[in-house]
């Protein structure tokens, strides 16, 4: 029978404490989420800034479907393409310094697209380069990281160690030093120069985050401009969890950082994490934008984002540029939380458990609303989010193959609507929530030992079964 390996692939994860399940929630509001009837205090949500609840924003959204309807009715070179559209895009571009934006239904789709177009199986033009190379972060977002798997026929995807300069710069050594005709000619010539000449003849994408999704730290991005720039490369940021949170006016990392189109030509940011709407867009020059309006299959051949959505997307970006008060009070409940998590427990913690060093759970050192509790396991993982629950907390367990293996964790997010009293009691549960696991630990050993011991003592054996 076809396709019947599918059920032994889910039970062989459901064997390994892996199997992921659905959760329906019946509705949020105010960090209040409803699932199963039960409410809780959400921590696992990315609307940063509590965009998705705002009058405006919902307003907006009303005012949006009265002009335009429910949806475009078209992909965006048939009708689909309208006035909203192209008024986010412009405020897109205008905000990060590009010179053109281009709106997508999501970042998994932006992702894929940008890989796919600019490294396609069939060459549009006969100077395109046959070889290309993909060159990203170990820890790059799996929608972009698969994109750039399925170009392997025109591109060689290869991963440098997360933030690790020297050894991205070790990889393009790698990709741009090969021994060649330019190479025996320039015999002698500075390294980095010899670089310079021979990147010129291959297309160089390197790719990273802006503040990566799982463990909320941020990349090292104007180095990385300046060793793209050496080497002849594209640099290209996932900014999905930047945008909405960073910069003076929300446009995220590359405003942050004050970072121009040459030093990073290709920005990609979505909507559905701190803008609090839905879908998602790249940046960069017009050249770039106009390829991806004729090669870029996820574009040409998908119905066009809701014009009303696009209506909503835009009234949040210009409301977040000038409600500062959102991002203050954010940074504030992160600050918050950090100092509070260390008072509390520390920089590690231990659990009771056989193996020290695999025992230990430890805040990670991001200073963005991602905060992941390592806990080492996917079990621990599992028993901590379970027993947050119990307690009134939403926080969900991420585990392998999402996060690399032993680096599970509780990935606790949070938002400007939370309050210091939220994150007290979600201190109180996590607390509670480690002791009992403690307890439960410490029982399992005993039951353990005394099993052991009976074993070895035929007597309390007897004894047991009198």
């Amino acid at each position: 029978m076809a396709f019947n390996w599918l059920e032994d692939s889910l039970s062989a994860r459901a064997q390994q404490g892996l199997l992921r399940q659905r959760h329906c929630q019946q509705y949020e509001k105010d960090s209040i989420i409803c699932i199963n009837n039960e409410h809780y205090l959400n921590f696992s949500s990315n609307d940063y800034l509590g965009m998705r609840q705002h009058e405006g924003v919902l307003q907006s959204w009303v005012e949006g479907l009265a002009q335009f309807g429910g949806g475009s009715g078209a992909s965006p070179l048939v009708t689909g393409h309208t006035q909203a559209h192209l008024a986010l895009e412009a405020y897109i571009a205008d905000g990060l310094k590009r010179e053109a934006a281009l709106l997508f239904n999501s970042g998994f789709a932006a992702n894929q697209a940008l890989c796919m177009a600019l490294f396609p199986h069939l060459s549009p033009s006969p100077k395109a380069v046959i070889n290309g190379h993909i060159v990203a972060d170990k820890l790059m977002h799996a929608s972009f990281l698969e994109g750039a798997q399925c170009v392997s026929e025109r591109a060689k995807l290869r991963r440098f160690k997360h933030n690790d300069l020297s050894h991205l710069e070790s990889v393009l050594s790698t990709v741009c030093h090969k021994p060649g005709p330019i190479e025996s000619k320039n015999e002698g010539a500075d390294s980095a120069a010899s670089a310079n000449i021979l990147s010129t003849q291959q297309d160089i994408l390197i790719a990273s985050e802006g503040v990566f999704s799982m463990d909320g730290d941020v990349a090292p991005c104007k180095d990385m401009a300046e060793i793209a720039a050496k080497y002849n490369a594209w640099f290209m940021l996932d900014d999905a969890h930047g945008m909405g949170v960073l910069g003076d006016n929300g446009f995220g990392t590359v405003e942050a950082l004050n970072l121009s189109q040459q030093q990073v030509p290709v920005v990609m940011g979505t909507f559905g994490k701190a803008v609090g709407t839905a879908g998602a867009f790249i940046a960069g020059s017009q050249t770039l934008i106009d390829y991806l309006v004729n090669f870029s299959k996820h574009y040409v051949y998908s119905t066009a984002m809701p014009p009303a959505q696009a209506v909503a997307t835009l009234y949040s970006l210009t409301h977040i540029a000038s409600d500062t008060a959102r991002r203050q009070t954010l940074n504030n409940n992160i600050a918050y939380f950090r100092e509070s998590f260390h008072k509390r427990f520390g920089q590690t913690l231990k659990v009771g458990a056989k193996n020290a060093s695999s025992s230990e759970i430890a805040l990670g050192s991001s200073q963005s609303a991602i905060q992941p509790i390592m806990v080492g396991s996917s079990q621990r993982a599992v028993a901590l989010s379970e027993g947050l629950k119990q307690r009134g907390i939403w926080a969900t367990a991420i585990r392998q193959p999402t996060v690399p293996k032993n680096q599970d964790r509780l990935r606790i997010t949070l938002t400007a609507n939370h309050t210091t009293q939220d994150i007290n009691v979600l201190l109180d549960a996590f607390e509670l929530s480690l002791n009992s696991l403690a307890l439960s630990g410490l029982a399992a050993k005993r039951t353990e030992e005394s099993a052991v011991s009976a074993v070895s003592d035929p007597d309390s054996v007897n004894k047991s079964e009198m």
